[in-house]
């Protein structure tokens, strides 16, 4: 059974990939993976090292951190995720390109935008 730090992990790199428009075969051929092997760190099937974490991070662009962003530590040192969305957001083809929209519209106006939605959705 995969770890929850393993999902998390591939639901980031999904994310990212996503965002920049690269397909699992682009990625793992920067890496110097199979698509396949790309596939099952998505999944959390099968764990990411450390150096190959840091290159995948190098080719999207992210710090290694970004990967661990949302994952919070119990006291008893379990991992959970922290994010709460009603759905997996990388799953939804419709999200990932409003994302993709987004981060692809100047720094200035994304900002102005990102405060209407902000307000518009009543989350703080």
């Amino acid at each position: 059974m995969a770890h929850v730090v393993d999902i998390h992990v591939g639901k980031r790199v999904r994310q990212r990939r996503w965002l920049l428009g690269l397909t699992q075969q682009q990625l793992g051929e920067a890496v110097g993976i199979k698509f396949q092997q790309v596939q099952k760190y998505e999944t959390g099937a099968n764990r990411v090292s450390a150096s190959r974490l840091w290159e995948i991070a190098k080719v999207l662009e992210v710090p290694v951190t970004f990967f661990f962003e949302g994952l919070d530590v119990k006291k008893d040192g379990r991992a959970a995720s922290s994010v709460k969305v009603p759905e997996d957001p990388t799953q939804d083809r419709e999200a990932m390109e409003l994302m993709r929209a987004y981060f692809g519209i100047p720094e200035p106006q994304r900002k102005r935008l990102f405060e209407l939605a902000r307000v518009l959705s009543d989350v703080p």
